[in-house]
């Protein structure tokens, strides 16, 4: 996972391409012990019915301080947990 001072990643689909990707907000997760990182496609940040695309992945940070890898997100409850994050967070840009 790389991303640079502008907060994107680039990140690799199953065909093997590489995606260029906005960082919406990392958090971390003393739940789940893992940290998220929430993205938009760049170019790509709605669908057909205008609707804003979101991916969001756990990922552990190297320590070096180097980026992470990415990994899925599988269970049913992390994704509702992230789904909760992310809604709160727009709930409070929102009210600002």
């Amino acid at each position: 996972m790389e991303h640079g001072e502008d907060r994107q990643i680039t990140i690799i689909d199953e065909e093997g391409n590489e995606i260029l990707c906005n960082i919406i907000m990392t958090f971390e997760s003393d739940d789940y012990g893992k940290s998220y990182v929430i993205y938009s496609p760049v170019g790509q940040e709605f669908d057909e019915d205008g609707d804003p695309i979101y991916h969001a992945s756990s990922f552990i940070p190297a320590e070096d301080g180097e980026d992470g890898e990415l990994y899925p997100i599988e269970s049913d409850e992390e994704w509702e947990m992230v789904e909760e994050v992310l809604n709160t967070f727009f709930d409070e840009e929102e009210g600002e």
